[in-house]
């Protein structure tokens, strides 16, 4: 099976990192998370339901929508914070991406391992950008405001759609399906991988997006 992807691109200032990735994860997961399972049989349950909260941003002119889920919160914040330190490290040429994968779980025969097999994938490509005064700070959160909100739409967008997802389970196989170490929502499984770019390559790449942009930003 092949699985879907989706590949978005932001060139971002250091401290508009963590809320970026968050607003596009939290939102991505918001979706791909039902309440918790109260089964009365093998195949008969019924569905919770997921409390929601408003998160405003610091950095960047936007508001969006979340699980209010405290161990989501924090699994997703782990995540984001460990790339953002590699990316912010010496080592790196501040570029970077991350992926959020959903996948589910097949059992083999022993002595077989079971197997994850990926059927969505979200991944994040990110440059870091330096701006050298307030006045282009204060435009340039607005511009990514506006670039996360059409993200936003368009994972919606992409919600809608009649696409695959793994079928609801009995409650035997509902940890090759779901995550259920969470109190209080159930999302698909799923995991992060992210790296890091180094390199004069890199570096020059970057150079260049830095320029174009204190161009735009100055027209």
């Amino acid at each position: 099976m092949n699985a879907r992807s989706q590949i978005f691109e932001f060139t971002l200032e250091d401290r508009q990192i963590n809320e970026t990735l968050a607003s596009i994860f939290h939102t991505v997961l918001f979706h791909r998370s039902l309440g918790k399972f109260m089964y009365s049989g093998d195949s008969s349950y019924s569905v919770g339901t997921i409390g929601t909260q408003d998160i405003d941003c610091d950095f960047i002119d936007f508001t969006y929508v979340c699980c209010s889920s405290p161990t989501l919160d924090r699994a997703i914040k782990k995540e984001i914070s460990n790339f953002s330190e590699q990316l912010r490290s010496h080592e790196s040429s501040g570029a970077g991406q991350i992926s959020l994968e959903f996948f589910q779980k097949k059992k083999n025969r022993w002595p077989f391992q079971t197997e994850s097999i990926p059927w969505e994938v979200w991944t994040i490509r990110l440059d870091l950008l330096e701006l050298n005064n307030e006045d282009e700070r204060q435009e340039y959160r607005e511009r990514i405001g506006d670039l996360l909100t059409e993200k936003i739409l368009y994972i919606t967008e992409v919600m809608n759609r009649h696409d695959y997802v793994p079928k609801m389970p009995a409650q035997t196989e509902l940890d090759l399906i779901f995550d259920t170490t969470h109190a209080d929502v159930q999302p698909y499984l799923f995991k992060f991988k992210f790296s890091t770019s180094s390199g004069a390559a890199s570096t020059s790449v970057k150079s260049t997006m830095q320029k174009i942009i204190k161009e735009t930003l100055s027209l």
